[in-house]
């Protein structure tokens, strides 16, 4: 349920909100974008778990902002992920994860920094054994999980873990 509607409303109209959301507006012109705000305003309110709905589509450099916010969130120790129904991100560093099979075909793992050691990938389609990736040449891209789950793990530096499928 939505608690708290912000942003600075210049792509949405504000109308029939119920009374019991807190609307906070904030300048079209500011230092951040309304999705940083968002974020920051959780973590603000104590949320430890943020998922942010949209954020993939339209313009390319609010995408990749909303990606490096995965990675602020991450260095906060709070669990994050993106999706826009075609696709859902999430990162990770220097740790283990599992990644459930869900209504996603693909699954995709691309560097954050220049090279990034230990990327191990289980329980897919192209397994992956200590691999170092790097963010100049992407070769985990488009696998697909083959059970009921995936293990993705890595030793040093961090990913961002891609789902997605068709549209």
């Amino acid at each position: 349920r939505v608690e708290i509607l912000l942003g600075d409303f210049d792509s949405l109209e504000v109308k029939d909100i119920p009374k019991s959301v807190e609307v906070l507006t904030v300048p079209a012109e500011k230092d951040f974008t309304d999705t940083q705000l968002a974020v920051q305003t959780a973590i603000d309110k104590g949320a430890q778990d943020i998922c942010i709905i949209g954020g993939l589509d339209g313009r390319l450099d609010h995408t990749l902002s909303n990606m490096a916010l995965l990675r602020d969130l991450a260095d906060k120790n709070v669990y994050a992920t993106i999706t826009n129904g075609y696709n859902r991100i999430r990162y990770i560093r220097s740790t283990s994860t599992l990644i459930a099979r869900s209504g996603f075909d693909y699954l995709s793992l691309l560097a954050d920094g220049e090279k990034v050691k230990g990327v191990s990938i289980e329980g897919c389609k192209y397994p992956l054994k200590n691999a170092t990736l790097t963010n100049k040449y992407q070769y985990a891209v488009s696998n697909e999980i083959e059970g009921n789950c995936a293990l993705i793990s890595v030793r040093k530096g961090g990913l961002f873990i891609i789902e997605s499928k068709n549209t």
